[in-house]
């Protein structure tokens, strides 16, 4: 069962990376953490298509990670 879990979690691991490589660069925003972003003042848009996509997959995979580290943890203690 620890081998199985220690398995997934580099599995998904593998996939965090990948995903967080996969999102859309935010140039703009790093442009705005320069100028104050005052150009921008009523500019919140949802994120939508692929990067809604990159951003649930990266949430429910870090939300695996965790789940599974913990799990791995108590297991580890209870040897």
């Amino acid at each position: 069962m620890y081998d199985i879990l220690l398995g997934a979690l580099l599995v998904i691991s593998v996939l965090i990376i990948i995903a967080v490589m996969m999102q859309p660069s935010k140039q703009q925003d790093a442009l705005n953490a320069l100028t104050g972003g005052a150009g921008e003042l009523f500019a919140n848009r949802k994120a939508r298509g692929f990067e809604a996509v990159m951003q649930r997959a990266t949430a429910i995979l870090g939300g695996l990670f965790f789940v599974i580290a913990l799990v791995l943890v108590y297991l580890s203690a209870h040897k």
